[in-house]
């Protein structure tokens, strides 16, 4: 007797199981985001967007996937290329974390001669990089770089302050025309589409990197960043990168955005360009340092 109401409760279980899995509403992380409400911002209308923020990835050493590797720059040796003679005495601290990537299907869509420049850039990175020499990093590279970055804003006007050279963007909700120069940070021109922040930045230097692995641009980049809050201290960050002369066509990066809190809610100083002197004007001392 036992034996049957045993029976009989497992395949009642195994009958209910589909069914009200069926009935349980669908979760998820899509979801989650397409739920969720951010806080009104000063305007009353659209999220508030201000705080400090900074991202949780390996993107400014390659925004395409890559396994970790012993340096960014190698030499020829006895067997196998070893790290170069300059990143030699850093050891794991000249490494290269893996990284997922942050472009959308895992590949830049070079044209043939924009590869060759990435690939001469990365046999050349110590005296390419722009970041070693402290310039300007650049729109999108300044927002994941490992240092963070602040957005202020208030109904009418907002400022992307970022750690990193003591860059600061002025975004603008007017738009003023083509810029009348190019610079190391562009001309942002922001619209809001519902809850997400659209900002078109054009007029950047073709100086600028991607990231520490030699992906590059020309002049003629423009850049659309979609900034989209996804919880209390997430956003969603997105940027489409348009340049004829480098890619066969438009292609997309995408990550999220993290909110510090508590006492590390703040930017700390690092105006770094004090700190190159020594490598790029030592060579002038009337003895230079051996």
């Amino acid at each position: 007797m036992n034996r049957i109401v045993v029976a009989l409760a497992v395949a009642g279980l195994l009958a209910g199981g589909p069914a009200m899995a069926q009935k349980a509403p669908a979760k998820g992380k899509a979801a989650s985001m397409a739920a969720y409400k951010a806080p009104r911002g000063p305007d009353g209308r659209h999220p508030d967007l201000n705080g400090v923020w900074q991202t949780m990835n390996g993107a400014n050493f390659d925004i395409e996937p890559h396994a970790a590797r012993a340096a960014l720059a190698f030499r020829p040796g006895p067997f196998v290329p070893v790290p170069a003679k300059d990143v030699v005495a850093l050891g794991a601290v000249g490494a290269v974390p893996a990284g997922l990537g942050v472009v959308e299907g895992g590949e830049i869509p070079y044209t043939p001669e924009g590869r060759k420049v990435r690939d001469e850039n990365r046999a050349d990175w110590l005296k390419r990089d722009p970041e070693i020499k402290c310039y300007l990093p650049g729109v999108p590279r300044a927002n994941y770089m490992s240092l963070p970055f602040q957005i202020f804003h208030s109904d009418k006007a907002m400022i992307i302050a970022y750690e990193y050279a003591g860059a600061v963007r002025n975004v603008l909700f007017i738009d003023p025309g083509p810029a009348p120069v190019d610079s190391w940070m562009g001309q942002s021109v922001a619209r809001w589409e519902g809850d997400t922040l659209v900002v078109t930045v054009t007029a950047q230097l073709d100086s600028t990197w991607f990231d520490r692995a030699g992906n590059h641009h020309t002049g003629e980049m423009v850049v659309v960043e979609r900034w989209t809050p996804t919880s209390p201290t997430t956003m969603r960050y997105e940027a489409t990168i348009t340049d004829p002369q480098t890619f066969t066509r438009p292609w997309k990066m995408s990550m999220n955005l993290y909110k510090r809190v508590g006492e590390d809610a703040r930017l700390q100083q690092f105006k770094c360009v004090e700190f190159v002197e020594e490598l790029m004007y030592g060579h002038l001392r009337k003895e230079p340092l051996k």
